[in-house]
């Protein structure tokens, strides 16, 4: 079928419109109770898609985002939360490309999730162009890729990497930086960028409950306890250890986390 020639083609490219386009196809034909080819030959990616426009550089070497009252300082901060929703669409839709044998259902919520993340990245890019700039103007780095390569292999560790770990991170550190940008809230740039912020936040929290859906719907499969498997996996990719100095419990809960997951995470408490 033409989709499923086009999949490989969509994950591997940078043209936005080419992934909407293709959600969009996809979410109809999955909605009617139709499928693309589960078959279909898997190829590895193993480049990201912005290869051909970002400086990909270690972590380590870019430059800690602690100005943001100038333009620059601002920019790079948008361009950073960008660059994870740009990586976010391509790790969505890897979900699927993927784990091709998943039911219908999960097909559905990670072509929905990559749907917002194209919707988050246009109204990121959006106010990064109003600064003047564009995504690909700042070094990156490509841990979210890299993580998604790392879990390849089983699916039960992707769901457990990418939403339930990455993202929920991002659940932490969001309401950090609304909390930085709070004194220059009356500044019309810093509150669209608050809003934008507050938008992905709420959204967010729902991209990691379907993270967790599915990470019990596989626990669950292989007759595993979903808390001591989550740990054990943490574990395995040595992010058990990691110190988490903020953790958002409420928007934990909400999202799917045990107290017992949140306290083995870092947390003091969890009411």
């Amino acid at each position: 079928m033409i989709l499923e020639n086009l999949f490989y083609r969509t994950l591997t490219g940078t043209d936005i419109k080419l992934k909407q386009d293709f959600i969009n196809k996809y979410l109809k034909l999955l909605r009617d109770g139709k499928d693309i080819d589960i078959n279909h030959k898997i190829q590895d990616i193993n480049e990201p898609s912005y290869s051909s426009f970002c400086t990909i550089v270690d972590p380590k070497d870019l430059t800690t985002r602690k100005d943001f009252s100038s333009t620059e300082g601002l920019a790079s901060l948008i361009h950073a939360i960008t660059h994870i929703e740009y990586s976010a669409i391509d790790l969505a839709l890897d979900a699927v490309y993927r784990f091709a044998n998943m039911p219908i259902e999960y097909k559905i919520d990670w072509l929905e999730v990559a749907d917002d993340e194209i919707r988050h990245f246009h109204m990121l890019n959006k106010l990064l162009n109003e600064l003047g700039f564009k995504y690909g103007d700042f070094p990156v780095h490509c841990g979210l890729f890299d993580a998604s390569v790392h879990t390849r292999g089983d699916i039960l560790d992707r769901m457990a990497i990418i939403p339930r770990y990455y993202e929920a991170s991002g659940l932490d550190v969001n309401p950090q930086i609304i909390k930085k940008l709070h004194n220059k809230r009356k500044e019309p740039m810093i509150a669209k960028v608050i809003d934008a912020l507050n938008i992905i936040y709420d959204e967010e929290i729902i991209h990691v409950k379907k993270g967790d859906r599915w990470f019990k719907y596989l626990c669950d499969q292989r007759k595993l306890d979903s808390k001591q498997t989550y740990m054990q996996i943490l574990g395995k990719y040595k992010l058990d250890t990691k110190h988490r100095p903020h953790i958002n419990v409420k928007a934990r809960k909400e999202a799917g986390f045990s107290c017992n997951e949140i306290i083995n995470l870092g947390a003091k408490s969890c009411d």
